[in-house]
């Protein structure tokens, strides 16, 4: 492999850059269309975990940038970073690339292409979610046969 792997994808969103880095950083908004519960906001500095109950997982999420509204950056372990692209029209741009995963040159690359395609199941759950106002539970939907407890309808 020349050189790591990076993980990147993008959306245009039809809402303004505030709406669209609120809802990734608000647990109440966020868990519409990513996981399902939260430890906090996310914040400047702040540890957070995220949960997603119907596959009994969690993440402990550490933000290292917070820029309000054009830039959040996290480590989850590996950095991962959004950017939100006001377009001047009432839509943003958003960009998500993570970068710096573990292991070796397969494992890399098998984590790298796991999250492009959960990110853009995130992207798109949540442009659904703040254009529509419709919840499509892509990240639950994503992996049925992987939940805890009861099988999902």
């Amino acid at each position: 492999m020349p050189s790591p792997p990076i993980a990147r994808t993008q959306m245009l969103v039809r809402v303004p850059a505030a709406t669209v880095f609120d809802a990734f950083t608000d647990p109440a908004v966020t868990s519409r269309f990513w996981f399902t519960r939260a430890s906090a906001p996310l914040r400047a500095g702040a540890n957070i975990t995220w949960h997603w109950d119907m596959y009994g997982a969690e993440a402990l999420v550490t933000v290292d940038r917070f820029e309000r509204p054009r830039r959040l950056g996290i480590r989850w372990p590996n950095p991962v970073e959004w950017t939100f692209d006001d377009r001047g029209d009432g839509t943003t741009l958003v960009k998500i690339e993570a970068s710096g995963f573990a292991g070796d040159a397969d494992a890399q690359m098998r984590d790298a292409l796991d999250q492009q395609e959960g990110f853009a199941l995130v992207l798109a759950g949540c442009k659904a979610f703040l254009e529509h106002g419709i919840a499509l539970d892509l990240v639950a939907d994503h992996a049925p046969d992987a939940h805890v407890g009861e099988r999902a309808p």
